[in-house]
């Protein structure tokens, strides 16, 4: 049985017994009137309301008809109105005695009624200009002056037309209902409440309200004379404005201090009512008292002879609204009567005196130094209110006239920027704000006869001071038809309001009193009863004062409104400003001052630091990673080091801002100076008995341990002993070994600068050896000795040691480039130096150099026989030939092991014919090279310092070549290098010849024909342009689209913020920073999400094979993610400077500015100053998520960038991963809607679903583990694993994958190409060890470490992925270029194209060309490997494959030239590569790209699009790139680059 509803049905009984019982027993019977004044008129709800628009009484009056106030110069300055219609001196007293009293309750009645005062927003402004040389405001005459003005709070459904103009609103209910008492909505009052006794809240003293905290909803105003802001210490009263100065704060006093008397009333005779029955009856009660007093005690003293008609009862069609006529203008006419200065006193009549704000007295309290008082010393206590009371009852409020006090008209309170300001002026000023009708034109409404002459306005007062209307006509113009309808209803004003002023109060008072429902003599609300109601009306504002202060009835007159002859405690005298304390003159502040201004400077460079920060401390990483991978590479190389040698220790100085060496040294059994370093290997060897004399220098200070050992012929032995004692024994050691050989050793002292400056250091030495070698190169090449000598400014002594100077072994062995034990540096060494001394002079060294630079082959082949024709007989052994092959090819002894060396020298022996010759002539060498004869006439010797003379150095593209040329070509050809003639031969490129004996190389012409690629330069940009959009057009559209989306949003934010935005006052405050942080945030919000998309790698593989990869580049993804992350880090800088360029705007704007451009955040309580820069960066969420973003975009790409990313892969790797708390941020960042609605979120959702799939497919396969089948660890740190091949794993050749090894103690997932072809079982990686993980990945596999483990670490694998080279099967003809470790992903395309050519599996491409790009083949004997494999199984002759083999000179170097001897001989006759086994031709530079492309289009004259790709280092694929480029910009074969760097 379901219990549910029995249950349900109990508890809803329930609660409507409590809800009976609780409305049985309250006492509060009668319709509660709202505290917003919503449903008082249940017809038309909002009427009185709080926030209702004003209700005007005649049509507005705007310089446009819609919002734009009439000012300067259609109507007069304000503050020279104010200067003709109200100055005039003070102490003239109210014609009808009206008190001060009745004046300060007037201004209670106007806060109950309205409040348009606050600024309006968004922030309009309206300064008043101040005339030049105001005897007040301008008394220096600047001319500048301007007093702060802002427009008021307007309805925002007006200023559509001229049928709908600007409308301002009322922010309290029109009602008298008490709002100044309880305040304007239930929130405010339950504030104001102690929820005790149905009593207010009470302070220290029970009789006073309580004071304000840190937050309030008073206003809270600067006080003009201190500049005190803040809210604390303003008492909280309904009234927002209560505190504006001490005399309105005791009237809200008086109230407080009444509610709570009656409440106290009501609890003695009713203790068993609630707090809400309390509160309520005494609200309705004190409500129902200022109804009674402010129309019929205050309103006829006030308007005096008008009167208000009898109440006729509630009427439902009367609109209480207030008329702006009224608020701006009529009300203002109190102003008239406020003193310069309020008398206090006691219930003696003692009139006390006052303390001013420097501690002197006075006999009033000044009214300019009054406003907005925070601790005023004269009213510290109850008491002090009662005697301030006391005083406005007895003191005589000033003339019912056209004049207004200085305090109100040069001393009214202003803004902070400019603390004073002139109340008339800002009276005028609203006017115009509300557009108020001219007087004459409300004179005319309300019935009155228009006034045609300035005169007429006030007959009396022309009379009395007709100058005053001459000066007023001038002012208009003496057009009375525009004067304005303060001023006019000012002047027409005699001894009370005039006509105008009268009508308009009267209509206000008589609307909101006939249209309240809740009014208190309407007896259909049952708010009283008939006894109740005659009470109310006997209540008078003396029993209220007699009830709530200390005085008694006898010690304030009955009517204390007036003050008549009789009545107690009369004043000493009407106030005037003479026997007053003068006011404090205007002071200005600036918001931002010096200690903001270099707070706010130093945080904005700390921001801009992060970036060198997060370098600085990637730098540190980068070293504690290098420090740790030496280590790690170091790691058991000390059972392999070699012990260091015995002998003296010292440190060895090498030259100036070098750290010191650490050596040993010891003299051996040949009498030579062994210098070690101290792990073992031998540094230098300097030979003592060649010498007669050494010459030893020593430091005579600075402890005496440096040593200087003079080598002649080579640079400076300085050393640095421990001290003195071991420089002792070391000169000691030497001399006994020095004079054991008969010779002498020199030793003299100076001082260790001098020594210093004496020796010749390695630097120094090699500086001189260069210029030694360029001197003989210019002997050579004829060219002017001066520049061969130019030392960039050494002396003349130094270039004739230059010239003097003799080379050693060592540094003739360093400018050939090789090793000085070679044996080609010992046969080339011996020839030179004829006169056997071991130092080649530089004589000897141009008689050699002579013969290689414009020797004849003939001269050429000599010298390399007298090389090795020791005897000088003109006849080799056998063993010396032998000896001279091994000289040259010991070069290649890292592409050669010995014994392939010794099979090769064996092999020429035999088929040159010299195995039956004992003795081997010069003619037989030379008759071996006549295939060569070419490459003898171009053959140089390839010297250090040769390159910078220029002479004859063959142009590049003559270094290497695809073909022997043809022996019968001729001597022109010949000297152009390579035939131009593609003729019938030019087909044989795609025929195979390599199978058959006597191979010889394909015939790939390397200068096609140049006439028909003749174009003006114009023409072949423009053929550039159509192949770079025919090669791009992807990728032009997708940035197209991409960007064209990002400015596009950009641009609309600032379009909307500079000119749609109004609404917000965007364009009057910080135009700039906004829309540089907004359009900017746009982008960003734009471009992070969708940059998501781009390291979608399972998606992008997918997308590949789909007819999308026909318009979206997917290979391109990384470069756009590159490109669109410098784009959002630029935009992220701009973003950033607009804060930056905002938050000073803000920091120097009003606080009502601000609170219009953050209603969410400030709020407008008056207290002006604006929040403080260190807020807005580190006390707000947008601020301090914005710095966490800087810090963290700073890390981020700081380690992506390629140093970092290839020293420290795991620091890229970890704070890449913080783009989760990037997004996390950004969505904080924007959802705090400082300025707008957060979007972020809304770019972010549909690429952020995709990227999670795409995350969720790649944990899907990171979650199985990958046995590995085998591992292997090959030359040059290659490591190659083989793996099990997961289930259902699909891709093609050219994919890669990513795998991580947990074995390694880490998760990160690094990329690399499989180079197993897909039809194969397992999978295969080859991975060489160039960092940290790589290089412990092949420890990790290392035989030891296998034997603890007994089995493989497995593999985690996510893949795979697809990239641009799986498309070589796009294209008729492809090239494929492999550099170093990046020819894996051709490793499995070559087997791939092979498999399917041998299973006749139908493929587009036809033909390929494999270059392979190394420094010595045997890095990577592994590929090696693969290509025998492919050779061997491509029957169709699918493949051309050339290798190129960087490590060695340049072709036309002699060194190299015996190799190409070699390499061509077994070509021809064992059909394979000397060096790599291989039957694909070996080349020794580097590839001549352009001239290779040349020759493929004459090859393929009928192939339209060729396929280019590459890989290897950066800038492999960028020279492949060029060439591209430059082939594209001929009209004929289009090459279609692909490339990839890892």
């Amino acid at each position: 049985m379901d219990l549910r509803k029995p249950i349900w049905s109990i508890l809803t009984a329930l609660a409507v017994l409590a809800f009976n019982v609780e409305h049985a027993q309250s006492k509060v019977t009668w319709e509660v009137q709202r505290y917003d004044g919503w449903y008082n008129n249940l017809a038309y709800h909002s009427r009185g309301a709080v926030g209702s628009p004003l209700v005007r009484l005649l049509p507005a009056r705007y310089s446009d008809g819609v919002l734009q106030p009439l000012q300067e110069p259609q109507l007069p300055n304000p503050r020279k109105i104010s200067d003709v219609t109200a100055r005039g001196h003070s102490g003239l007293p109210s014609a009808h005695n009206q008190t001060v009293l009745s004046v300060f309750f007037g201004y209670h009645v106007m806060f109950e009624m309205l409040d348009s005062r606050p600024p309006g927003c968004p922030p309009e402004f309206m300064y008043i200009p101040v005339p030049e040389g105001d005897p007040v405001f301008d008394p220096h005459r600047a001319g500048r002056v301007l007093l702060p003005f802002q427009r008021g709070p307007w309805d925002k459904h007006s200023s559509q037309s001229p049928n709908n103009p600007r409308t301002q609103v009322n922010l309290v209910t029109a009602w008298l209902d008490g709002s100044s008492i309880y305040g304007p909505s239930s929130s405010w009052s339950d504030a104001l409440r102690s929820f005790s006794g149905g009593l207010l809240s009470s302070g220290e003293q029970l009789d006073m309200p309580k004071r304000s905290g840190s937050t309030s909803l008073m206003w809270s105003a600067a006080d003009p004379s201190t500049g005190q802001h803040e809210p604390e210490g303003l008492y909280e009263l309904g009234n927002a404005w209560g505190n504006e100065n001490v005399f309105t704060m005791a009237e809200g006093i008086v109230w407080f201090r009444y509610h709570n008397y009656i409440a106290s009333q009501l609890s003695e005779k009713h203790s068993s009512w609630s707090d809400e029955d309390l509160f309520q009856n005494a609200r309705k009660t004190v409500v129902a008292t200022f109804q009674n007093i402010a129309f019929y005690e205050w309103l006829p003293g006030f308007l005096g002879e008008k009167t208000m008609p009898p109440y006729q009862g509630y009427q439902k069609f009367v609109d209480p609204g207030i008329s702006p006529e009224f608020q701006a203008a009529a009300i203002r006419f109190a102003t008239t009567m406020a003193p310069p200065g309020v008398y206090m006193r006691n219930r003696t009549c003692h009139f006390q005196k006052v303390v001013n704000i420097d501690g002197s007295t006075s006999s009033a309290i000044r009214m300019c130094n009054s406003f907005w008082n925070r601790q005023n010393p004269n009213l510290k206590s109850g008491q002090d209110i009662d005697h301030l009371i006391m005083g406005m009852a007895s003191q005589i409020a000033e003339r019912e006239d056209n004049m207004v006090v200085e305090d109100l008209r040069d001393y009214m309170y202003g803004p902070l920027r400019f603390s004073r300001s002139d109340l008339v002026a800002l009276t005028v000023q609203r006017g115009r704000d509300f557009g108020l009708p001219s007087y004459n034109q409300v004179r005319e409404g309300l019935g009155l006869a228009p006034v045609g002459r300035w005169g007429d306005i006030n007959p009396q007062l022309n009379i009395t001071n007709p100058q005053l209307f001459r000066d007023l006509s001038d002012l208009y113009d003496g057009d009375i038809s525009k004067l304005e309808l303060f001023p006019g209803g000012l002047l027409e004003s005699v001894d009370g309001p005039g006509q105008v002023f009268s009508s308009i109060i009267l209509d206000q008072l008589n609307r909101i009193r006939n249209g309240d429902r809740f009014w208190f003599e309407n007896t259909q609300n049952g708010l009283f009863t008939a006894e109740e109601l005659q009470v109310l009306r006997d209540t008078t504002f003396h029993d209220v004062i007699t009830a709530v202060t200390s005085a008694e009835a006898e010690d304030i007159q009955r009517k204390v409104f007036f003050w008549r002859d009789g009545d107690p405690c009369p004043q000493p005298s009407q106030v005037t400003t003479s026997e007053l304390h003068p006011c404090t003159n205007a002071t200005k502040l600036n918001y931002f001052d010096d200690g903001s201004k270099a707070g706010f400077g130093i945080s904005v460079i700390c921001l801009f630091l992060f970036p060198v920060v997060s370098f600085l401390m990637a730098l540190v990483v980068a070293h504690f990673r290098k420090s740790k991978f030496k280590k790690f590479q170091k790691r058991g190389a000390d059972d392999t080091k070699e012990e260091p040698a015995a002998g003296i220790t010292a440190c060895e100085w090498q030259g100036p801002k070098k750290p010191l060496f650490p050596v040993s040294l010891l003299i051996d059994d040949r009498r030579k100076l062994q210098v070690f370093d101290q792990s073992g290997p031998a540094l230098r060897s300097l030979s003592l008995g060649s010498q007669t004399h050494l010459d030893v220098l020593l430091s005579s200070n600075n402890y005496r341990r440096a040593l200087l050992m003079k080598v002649p012929k080579e640079y400076d032995l300085v050393l640095y002993f421990e001290d003195e004692g071991q420089r002792g024994e070391f000169v000691r050691y030497l001399r006994s070994e020095v004079t054991d050989g008969g010779q002498e050793l020199a030793v003299r002292d100076m001082t260790e600068k001098e020594l210093l400056r004496e020796a010749v250091t390695r630097d120094q030495r090699a500086q001189i050896v260069e210029n030694f070698i360029r001197s003989a190169f210019a002997k050579v090449l004829e060219i002017e000795n001066c520049d061969a000598r130019d030392m960039s400014g050494a002396s003349y002594r130094k270039t004739r040691e230059a010239l003097e100077t003799e080379l050693t072994r060592t540094e003739f062995a360093d400018a050939l480039g090789l090793k000085p034990d070679s044996l080609f540096v010992d046969a080339m060494f011996t020839l030179a130096d004829k006169d056997g001394n071991g130092y080649l002079s530089f004589q000897e060294f141009l008689d050699v150099i002579v013969i290689f630079m414009k020797g004849s082959p003939e001269e050429k082949s000599k010298l390399m026989f007298s090389m090795h024709d020791i005897d000088g007989d003109g006849f080799l052994s056998k063993e010396d030939f032998s000896r001279l092959l091994r000289s040259f090819i010991e070069i290649s002894s890292s592409l050669l092991s010995k014994s392939q060396a010794e099979e090769a020298i064996k092999d020429m022996l035999k088929a040159a014919g010299f195995n039956d010759k004992e003795q081997i002539t010069w003619e037989d060498f030379h008759f071996l090279l006549r295939d060569h004869e070419k490459e003898l006439t171009f053959a140089q010797l390839n010297i250090k310092g040769m390159e910078k003379e220029g002479g004859n150095r063959l142009s590049r593209h003559q270094h290497v070549s695809f073909i022997t040329p043809e022996r019968n070509s001729s001597p022109s050809d010949r000297d152009t290098q390579f035939s131009s003639n593609p003729g019938k031969d030019g087909q044989e490129l795609r025929r195979r010849q390599g199978k058959r004996p006597g191979l010889q190389s394909p015939k790939v012409y390397v200068k096609p024909k140049k006439e028909r690629y003749n174009r003006s330069p114009i023409q072949q940009k423009i053929q550039q342009f159509k192949r770079f959009v025919e090669n791009y057009r992807r990728h032009i559209v997708c940035f197209t689209i991409v960007y064209g989306i990002t400015a596009g949003v950009a641009l609309e934010r600032c379009y909307y913020y500079g000119l749609q935005a109004y609404s917000t006052g965007m364009p009057e405050t910080s135009v700039v920073g906004i829309l540089a942080s907004r359009g900017s945030a746009a982008a960003i919000s734009f471009l992070y999400p969708y940059m998501l998309l781009t390291v979608c790698r399972n998606l992008i593989t997918l997308g590949r094979e789909t007819f999308l990869n026909q318009y979206i580049p997917f290979d391109a993804a990384i470069d756009f993610h590159r490109f669109m992350a410098m784009s959002a880090l630029l935009l992220t800088v701009v973003h950033s400077l607009g804060h930056v360029v905002n938050v000073y705007v803000f920091s120097v704007s009003d606080l009502s500015i601000l609170a219009c451009l953050f209603p969410k955040v400030l709020v407008n309580n008056g207290s002006e100053m604006p929040m403080k820069w260190s807020w807005w960066f580190f006390q707000t969420v947008p601020g301090l998520t914005g710095i966490l973003l800087l810090f963290i975009f700073a890390f981020m790409y700081v380690f992506a960038t390629h140093y970092f990313r290839r020293i420290s892969f795991r620091g890229f790797w970890l704070t890449h991963y913080l783009y989760v708390v990037v997004y996390i941020l950004t969505v904080i960042h924007g959802s705090f809607a400082l300025l707008q609605e957060p979007r972020f979120y809304i770019y972010l959702i549909p690429p952020g679903l995709l990227f999670l799939l795409d995350k969720l497919i790649s944990l899907n396969r990171k979650k199985v583990e990958i046995p590995v089948v085998n591992a292997t660890l090959l030359p040059s740190e290659v490591t190659h694993l083989e793996f099990k091949r997961p289930q259902g794993f699909v891709y093609r050749s050219g994919q890669w994958v990513r795998v991580a090894c947990l074995a390694l103690g880490t998760d990160e997932y690094h990329p690399f190409t499989l180079t197993s072809a897909p039809h194969e079982e397992t999978l295969s990686l080859h991975i060489r060890a160039v960092g940290p993980w790589t290089s412990h990945l092949r420890e990790a596999y290392a035989p030891n470490n296998l034997e603890q483990l007994r089995t493989y670490p497995k593999l985690y694998l996510d893949g795979p992925f697809g990239e641009g080279h799986q498309d070589w099967t796009d294209f008729e003809v492809a090239v494929l270029v492999g550099g170093g470790i990046g020819v894996t992903p051709f490793a499995s395309i070559l087997k791939d194209l092979v498999f399917k050519s041998s299973v006749k599996f139908k493929i587009q491409c036809k033909k390929v060309y494999f270059i392979w790009v190394t420094r010595t083949q045997r890095q990577f004997e592994w590929v090696s490997d693969i290509i025998r494999e492919v050779e061997e199984q491509d029957s169709l002759d699918l493949v051309s494959v050339h290798i190129y083999i960087t490590q060695l000179a340049e072709k036309f170097d002699l060194r190299t030239t015996m190799l190409y001897v070699c390499e061509r001989h077994f070509q021809k006759e064992w059909n394979r590569s000397l060096f790599t086994g291989l039957r694909s031709v070996t080349h020794f530079g580097r590839p001549p790209f352009l001239s290779f492309f040349s020759s493929l289009q004459e090859v393929h004259p009928e192939v339209g699009k060729i396929g280019v790709f590459s890989c290897g280092p950066p800038g492999l694929t960028k020279n492949v790139e060029k060439a591209c480029q430059q082939m594209n910009k001929r009209d004929q074969t289009h090459f279609i680059h692909h490339y990839e760097n890892f």
